[in-house]
This record gives C-alpha cells, structure tokens and sequence, in this order.
C-alpha cells in the first residue's frame, strides 16, 4: 500500500460524516456517487431534495443512499440563525441578517459542522475560496492557540524519493498573503498537525527562505527567523529548522555542505514558505512539471476541520479532500 491508498484505508476505517454544500454541481454529485460507493465516508448534501435529485439523474448517477438537507426547511434554521447571529451581532448583524446567511447552502454547512451535526465540510467546486474560508471563520471559528486561519497542500510527486517517499506538505499556498513572524509559526504547526494526522508521520519542518542560516541578510530572513524562535517555543519537541533554502532543506548531500548542523538533513517533508506568493507559485509549478498530485487546499488552525476546492477541480479531487477532511476528524 502507497502513502496515498493510505488515505482511503484510514476513511473507510471510521466513517465520518462530511457535508457537501454545493448539491447541483456535476462534479459534487459523481464524486459523493463514488464515496457513498467506497464506503470512504458519509457524505451530506444540501439543498432542494427534488433538484438535487434530478441533477443526479442528469448525470446519471444514483443518490438513493445519500442524506439530503433542505436547509430552508431544516428543523435547526433557527437555531443555527441564532447561533449565527450571536457570533456576528459584533459586528451590527441582525436576526434576520443572521437567517438570511443560513439560507446559503454554505453558510448552514458550515454552522451544521459548528454544533457537531457533521465532522467536516468540503466546498469551493464553485464558490470562492474567500467565501468558503469567510464560512469556516464566521461558523467555526479559528483554534484558540493557533489563532491564524491558513491552508496548505499534499503534495505526491511520482518517482521521487525526497520529502516522504516524495509527499509533503506545503502552507501557505492559499490564504495569508504576507504572514507575521507569528502566523507563519503558526501555520507550520498547523501544517505539522496535518502531516501527523493523516499519514502518522513525524513532521520534519523547513522554514524556506532565500537565505540558509544567514548566507544572505534582509527582512524578509529576520522574519522567517522569528518565526522559527516563536514555533520552537510553542512546539519545543517538534522538528523544526530555517531559515533555510529549498535546496539545504530537501536533498541531503546540499544539507550537507549548505548546514550540516540542522536537525532535518535534508528531509524536511513540511515546507514553509515564506509567503502566499512563494507557495501558491511553488505548488502550481510542481504539480504541472512533476506532474504531482496536489490535494488542497486543506484549510487549517480551525475548531474543526474542512476543505476548500479549486473552481477547476475534477472529481476525484473531491474525493480526495472528503477523505482527508474525514480523516482529520478521527
């Protein structure tokens, strides 16, 4: 079994319960069709039970064992308006404000995972990611030591021995665009969690910069230094190094000549780049010329778990983030 089949192993040992707010979308369907099938997970719909129904049909595909919420019509509309409400009314939100953004399949998906009716939810198949991270952190809310809300990405690239047997994980390639010394110590312990979590794999994490352990100066490798500091405080038994440049962190011998003295060798298999730009560049240009799989983007440093989609994903993408938001969820 690859790394990889691991996932699906691990979502078919314990069955989460994974909602799916974009109902009408083709895609959606044949891959919550082909979960309900593989046993990876119990996926929830919502929506108009006849129109999601007929969309099914279109696609030719069977619903019949899949739970579907109208969520306009759901017993808990109230509740979850009221819940809405108490969390923005801050923010000079009304009632009825409040019952207006349940009526988004979204939102409701989101605050259905919130009081615990679902361990997760997957959007972004037509949504954008600015809207489905909004949900999470309006619904959900961020953890409370991690404090920063930021996404990262399982990277496989095919015949490749570095990283883990060539997985990684990438953060952050979707949300923070230009991170603090504290959000970026942050999300390499959220991206940590997530390596640890799916895979039961000890994290090994690289700090990346242009500089490996000051061969170059700026403010750009201050920043990442502080980073480093602060994640060693909050995480003194993690393995951790930077700043560090790609190269020293991922191949032994250029560890060898460029730091010697790091603790990861050479095999880092958490990449922590030092921007929005760096990552979401890094990641798009090894999926196209290594031609790797890219699961993501995972959304992290949250109460509970979900998982944005790219506008352009196919459907076993979707499959892919169901399982690993269930997973998440053991």
């Amino acid at each position: 079994m690859n790394i990889l089949d691991s996932i699906y192993a691990n979502a078919k040992s314990n069955l989460k319960r994974i909602v799916l707010p974009e109902s009408y979308d083709k895609r959606i369907i044949e891959a919550v069709a082909k979960i309900t099938q593989e046993n990876l997970a119990a996926p929830v719909l919502i929506g108009i039970k006849e129109e999601v129904i007929k969309a099914a049909k279109d696609c030719s595909v069977s619903l019949d064992k899949v739970e579907i919420i109208d969520n306009e019509k759901a017993a808990n509309f109230e509740e979850f308006a009221a819940s809405y409400f108490e969390n923005r009314k801050h923010r000079g939100i009304t009632l009825e404000d409040a019952r207006e953004v349940m009526k988004d399949p979204l939102f409701y998906s989101a605050m259905l995972v919130a009081q615990g009716g679902a361990d997760g939810f997957v959007a972004g198949a037509v949504t954008t990611s600015a809207n489905v991270a909004r949900a999470a952190l309006h619904c959900i809310g961020v953890d409370d030591e991690i404090k920063t809300l930021s996404s990262s990405f399982i990277m496989a690239v095919p015949d490749c021995n570095l990283g883990e047997d060539g997985v990684f994980v990438f953060a952050d390639c979707g949300i923070v665009p230009e991170p603090t010394s504290e959000q970026l110590a942050a999300i390499a312990i959220s991206s940590a969690q997530l390596l640890q979590k799916v895979f039961s794999i000890d994290p090994r994490v690289a700090f990346l910069s242009y500089s490996t352990k000051g061969s170059a100066k700026g403010a750009p490798v201050d920043k990442v230094r502080r980073a480093v500091e602060i994640a060693k405080k909050m995480r003194p038994k993690l393995i951790l190094d930077g700043e560090i440049q790609v190269d020293a962190a991922i191949i032994p011998e250029v560890a060898q000549k460029k730091s010697p003295d790091s603790c990861l060798k050479g095999k880092a298999n958490v990449l922590i780049f030092p921007g929005l730009e760096s990552g979401n560049i890094s990641y798009k240009l090894v999926q196209r010329l290594s031609k790797a799989k890219a699961i993501g983007p995972l959304l992290q440093g949250l109460k509970k778990s979900c998982s944005d989609l790219s506008r352009g994903c196919n459907v076993q993408a979707v499959i892919d983030a169901v399982a690993i938001t269930a997973i998440r969820n053991q």
